[in-house]
């Protein structure tokens, strides 16, 4: 299985203000996303309770997240991979 690098830009999830009442939305579109088994890189300003969100949805699917901000550069939350 080949592993893929995938970039989401939380921000282009919501237009203006994220909304809790429409995070099962944000969650599926996510998931379609980042797909089974990769390395996800999440980036974009959002809110801290959507990252955290996020991050709980992909731990299990992704095996690597990442988050990269212009402050902190990347910053490993996960990574399961093995080798």
């Amino acid at each position: 299985m080949f592993m893929k690098t995938i970039e989401i830009k939380i921000n282009t999830l919501f237009t203006d203000t994220a909304k809790l009442s429409d995070l099962p939305a944000y969650l599926k579109k996510v998931l379609e996303l980042a797909g089974d088994g990769n390395e996800v890189t999440l980036t974009g300003p959002a809110p801290v309770w959507l990252y955290l969100s996020i991050a709980h949805a992909l731990h299990g699917k992704a095996v690597k997240l990442i988050y990269r901000s212009p402050v902190t550069g990347d910053v490993v939350i996960f990574n399961h991979n093995p080798f």
